[in-house]
């Protein structure tokens, strides 16, 4: 898991090593400046000299240690901000830092209502960057600014070379989705701030009069996109033989309620309107509101001082005093401290995951949601797919934790055992372990994981391929933990083997729970997998010809959401 957090000062003997590995970091990424890692320091306690406020945003990894930084500048007069640097550890391209780091930028811009964010990049054509490996790497950087949304400027004249040795940029912008327009006095007095404060040192009087002239038209016109394409350029084409009306979603009501929107909570409400994006992109998926269901479901599978606890605690919670567990039993006894805030740590099983007024609300609601889904099934679907948000699988009969509170997919998998045979399929890149600890002891229906191999993910001390399940439970329990940098052969080739096992099974339905952070790239995750192998392990799901419960569990990547679902409909709805 990484966690962002902004570094406001530089006293605490925590804060000087957090410094002292940014400092690190920067020197690793931006050798050719020398000396203005030292700066740093000074930048975020000092705006006065500077004449601009700086705000230092820190990756964190495993034990405090830093795997990213970006420095962003804030200009309080013109309500902008200019990204004047991100980077990432030595190793850790690519593993989502990069993108958890400006979604939290995004965010934290969003809160001060800026107009928007400008940055700079290396140009990515050979004419300004001769140099092969720059220009590699500076397509590189395009293509993730891009993919965030972030334009670059059309204007020759920014990119024009200057300084000695002289050097050139291209400028983006990014409207932070409020915006898809800039206006040329906008640009004009930001710029000739930016110039006048940051590059006072580095631009000549002559240079930012040139730059400010060569702004004419209104609005400011940017380059199309040259790495990324829209989502309408990546709509499903279906068959003329191929009929959607069996397929149902079902999205949770008041997934937005609950919104914890503290830096690097990954799990915020934007993943579910991106999939509400992709699914109208594709049209004619039936989409049904949820239906309200009783609470013995849940207790079917939580044990009930459990749900008593978080319902209790949910509710006399005040809005901005939210509970985290800091005490955790070795084992669990059977006595409990009598302050419900303190219980918190018998029931969590971990820091991350806080206790907030509307978590309880927020966690029905989406049981409601994938019950919802399930009668579908029963009713004659073929395919449903319940978009829940809060997810589930990390909560097991007397424990929440890992951004879950009930197990959506348990609940189900439990409702539809009364009337079949089931099996849970789990391709979070996370280890169910919620779901394992519920059906570990029965034999009415089977669990599958495929998942990174808890030596290196969360949740660490359960996945193990060794753990087959108990008593009744014996052998219906099957864990196939993967390292870390897996692809697509390896990856496919466990799934094919997954396949075998439902297959010898014979279930009368399948719920799968659906993660989209085994791809490349999200911020949660060590494998190396394309969108790509999503349409893959739809086509194999379809060869069993077997009613399919969906169930969102992760993903934290939006642009992984978008890609891997995008996929996943086509490899079901293409056949």
């Amino acid at each position: 898991m990484i966690r962002i957090r902004i570094l406001r000062d530089t006293g605490t003997l925590l804060s000087k090593d957090r410094m002292k590995q940014i400092q690190e970091i920067f020197k690793y990424n931006f050798p050719y400046l020398e000396g203005y890692s030292d700066k740093i320091p000074s930048l975020i306690i000092d705006p006065i000299t500077n004449q601009y406020c700086s705000i230092l945003f820190v990756a964190e990894g495993a034990m405090s240690r830093v795997d990213g930084f970006a420095l962003l500048i804030y200009y309080p007069q013109e309500n902008v901000c200019f990204l004047d640097f991100i980077a990432t550890r030595e190793g850790l391209k690519g593993r989502g830092v990069g993108s958890a780091l400006y979604e939290s930028i995004s965010e934290y811009c969003k809160s001060l209502s800026v107009k928007g964010i400008y940055l700079e990049v290396q140009p990515d054509t050979p004419e300004l960057t001769p140099n092969p490996e720059e220009l590699k790497l500076a397509k590189l950087r395009i293509q993730f600014y891009e993919q965030h949304g972030v334009r670059i400027i059309n204007n020759p004249a920014y990119s024009t070379p200057t300084g000695n040795p002289p050097s050139t940029a291209y400028l983006l912008y990014d409207g932070l989705g409020i915006s898809n327009t800039l206006s040329a006095d906008d640009a004009k007095n930001t710029i000739q701030l930016i110039f006048k404060t940051r590059f006072a040192k580095s631009v000549t009087p002559e240079y930012t009069q040139h730059v400010i002239e060569s702004f004419q038209e209104d609005p400011i016109p940017f380059h199309p996109f040259r790495y990324v394409k829209s989502i309408s350029s990546k709509q499903i084409k279906l068959s003329k033989s191929q009929s959607i009306s069996s397929m149902v979603c079902v999205f949770t009501a008041k997934h937005e309620i609950h919104h914890i929107k503290e830096r690097g909570y990954f799990e915020k409400p934007v993943r579910v309107d991106t999939i509400r994006e992709v699914i109208d992109s594709v049209g004619g998926i039936s989409i049904v509101s949820p239906r309200e269901y009783e609470e013995k479901w849940i207790l079917a599978v939580h044990e009930k001082r459990f749900v008593h606890y978080l319902r209790t605690v949910c509710t006399t919670l005040k809005e901005k005093r939210p509970i985290y567990p800091d005490t955790f039993p070795i084992r669990r006894p059977d006595n409990h401290p009598k302050l419900l805030p303190v219980q918190a740590g018998y029931y969590c099983l971990d820091s991350g995951t806080p206790l907030y007024p509307n978590a309880y609300k927020a966690a029905r609601s989406a049981v409601n949601a994938v019950l919802t889904c399930a009668d579908e099934i029963l009713s004659g679907k073929k395919l449903t797919y319940a978009v829940c948000r809060p997810p589930g699988h990390h909560a097991g009969r007397r424990f929440y934790g890992g951004f879950c509170y009930f197990n959506n997919a348990a609940i189900a998998a439990h409702y539809l055992s009364l009337e079949g045979r089931v099996v849970i399929i789990d391709i979070d890149y996370h280890h169910g372990n919620g779901t394992q600890d519920i059906f570990y002891h029965r034999s009415d229906v089977l669990t599958i994981s495929i998942h990174g191999h808890p030596d290196y993910s969360y949740p660490y001390f359960s996945g193990y391929e060794s753990e087959t399940g108990e008593a009744e439970g014996l052998h219906h329990n099957y864990n196939f933990p993967l390292a870390p940098k897996t692809d697509e052969m390896k990856y496919l080739k466990t799934f094919g083997k997954v396949i075998s096992i439902i297959k010898n099974y014979n279930p009368d339905v399948i719920v799968l729970s659906l993660g989209f952070d085994i791809l490349k790239g999200d911020p949660t995750g060590l494998f190396l997998l394309s969108p790509g192998i999503y349409e893959e392990i739809a086509s194999q799901l379809n060869t069993l010809k077997r009613p399919i419960l969906v169930v969102q569990e992760g993903g934290y990547n939006v642009r992984g959401i978008r890609n891997g679902l995008t996929s996943f409909l086509k490899g079901f709805l293409t056949q």
